[in-house]
């Protein structure tokens, strides 16, 4: 069976690593500008592709740059809403059919509009656009699988002023404290407000992560959050070893009670462990990547977002996904970023296939891992009845382009 693009765009998929403020259509975001009043490098699609959003990066920290912009544009109800009924439709209309968005709703944040608020605008748009397609003739009629989503809610490692106005807040009112203590009670604060806006607004959160400045910003910082959100059945994945090494990963998993892993892209690399207590590094990484395979730990890979941000990877094939696949690892493709990355979910399974040469079964397996290990607001049951349904239709699909 040859895996064509065609192909790879009918068969139902998924995106659990995808960021809101990082998706938005390039036409949205001059369109909001201009009515907002806010300053961009360029004022054409073009000019935006050349100066903000780039083929190639840097570092991480250039590639952070462009989220000024777009979260400066999502500063109202209508604008969030907005955003996120276009990231359900372009979803849906390249064949994804669950998406997890995650965002930090406190860089949203005001004295006009909380996080509930926020929480609520956003799911408007998704549900809004859930509910067309759902109600379409080619779902009814059973030619396709219904769309669904969960929100995850991202604390962030470290913020300052000029964050959002609500970080603004934050750090006069605690101006005389420790700033980790800070950035650990903005977590817990927001952990308190997700459980609230999941039991009594019937939002569904499905997730809380950890986002931001990895180096020099531990995940054990937000240690009291990540415990607040596990004693309330919050599932949890943690931005782990995109910027530091092995011991960040484990952290995540040992000290935040992590289900999924963002990105884990530096899981093997032994040379990047800082801790002295570590003595026999390549010993420590073997250990650890079997760790995570037994325990099912699903790793959120990214492939062309890792290889825009770390220079050392001059093409995709150095990429330890080939690494992850060799350990047996459970992993899902993820777009991370749909128009920082300039990438869809399609062009991220394309280059697996190409560069890693997968096989179709490899391939079937992957992306119904991403089901599978999704963090679906359902319950159990419901879940597998939809895993079911998915791979109904992804083996009528395979017989169609046979």
């Amino acid at each position: 069976m040859t895996l064509t693009r065609e192909f790879i765009r009918a068969i139902p998929k998924t995106d659990l690593h995808l960021h809101l403020d990082g998706s938005l259509r390039p036409e949205t975001l001059l369109e909001l500008a201009a009515e907002g009043n806010v300053a961009l490098p360029a004022n054409t699609v073009e000019g935006l592709m050349q100066k903000v959003f780039k083929e190639k990066y840097k570092d991480l920290g250039e590639y952070l740059q462009g989220f000024a912009y777009t979260v400066a544009v999502m500063q109202s109800e209508a604008n969030l809403e907005r955003v996120a009924y276009e990231l359900a439709e372009d979803n849906i209309e390249e064949g994804v059919r669950y998406i997890e968005v995650r965002f930090a709703p406190q860089l949203h944040q005001s004295q006009d509009m909380d996080v509930i608020r926020v929480l609520q605008a956003v799911n408007r748009g998704l549900e809004r656009k859930k509910k067309e397609f759902n109600n379409s003739s080619a779902v009814t009629s059973g030619g396709d699988v219904p769309f669904d989503y969960g929100l995850i809610v991202c604390a962030m490692r470290m913020f300052d002023y000029g964050f959002s106005e609500y970080f603004d807040t934050l750090l006069n009112v605690h101006k005389h404290s420790e700033k980790k203590w800070i950035f650990s009670l903005a977590s817990q604060e927001l952990v308190k407000a997700s459980v609230n806006a999941r039991n009594k607004y019937k939002i569904p959160i499905v997730g809380f992560d950890l986002a931001g400045q990895e180096k020099g910003y531990p995940a054990s910082d937000h240690r009291a959050a990540y415990h607040l959100a596990h004693r309330n059945f919050l599932k949890k994945t943690v931005h782990a070893g995109e910027a530091y090494g092995p011991e960040s990963i484990f952290q995540a998993i040992t000290e935040l009670y992590a289900d999924r892993i963002g990105h884990g892209l530096h899981l093997f690399h032994s040379y990047m462990i800082q801790d002295r207590d570590i003595r026999d590094k390549e010993a420590y990484t073997k250990y650890l990547a079997e760790f995570i395979a037994h325990r099912r730990i699903t790793i959120e890979v990214c492939l062309t977002s890792n290889l825009q941000t770390n220079p050392e990877f001059k093409e995709l094939i150095q990429h330890p996904f080939k690494q992850m696949r060799e350990a047996k690892l459970s992993v899902t493709l993820c777009t991370d970023n749909r128009t920082v990355s300039r990438t869809t979910v399609t062009d991220e399974l394309i280059k697996a296939i190409d560069t890693f040469d997968i096989s179709p079964k490899e391939l079937r397996d992957f992306v119904i891992y991403g089901f599978k290990r999704s963090f679906f607001p359902g319950t159990y049951l419901e879940k597998r009845q939809y895993v079911r349904l998915i791979l109904n239709h992804y083996e009528k699909l395979e017989q169609k382009f046979k």
